[in-house]
């Protein structure tokens, strides 16, 4: 029974630790609505979420498309 016991709090412990999926920087280039989700997201608790890898990944995919957008804007 005791080893029933662990397994199930192992069990728990994994289930609740799952994270938000992580996603790459084409991923949000090619979606504006998540990347946009994400941004807000991230502005409105930098402390907590700053430093996570979907806030990176926006920060560059923001940055990345910014680019892209000038260097039409300019002709290249």
């Amino acid at each position: 029974m005791k080893r029933h016991v662990v397994l199930i709090a192992v069990l728990l412990v994994s289930c609740s630790d799952q994270s938000e999926r992580t996603y790459t920087v084409d991923e949000l280039i090619a979606d504006e609505a998540l990347l946009s989700e994400i941004i807000a997201a991230c502005r409105n608790n930098p402390g907590e979420l700053g430093n996570s890898p979907n806030c990176q990944n926006a920060a560059a995919a923001d940055f990345k498309a910014r680019l892209e957008r000038m260097g039409k804007a300019v002709g290249g």
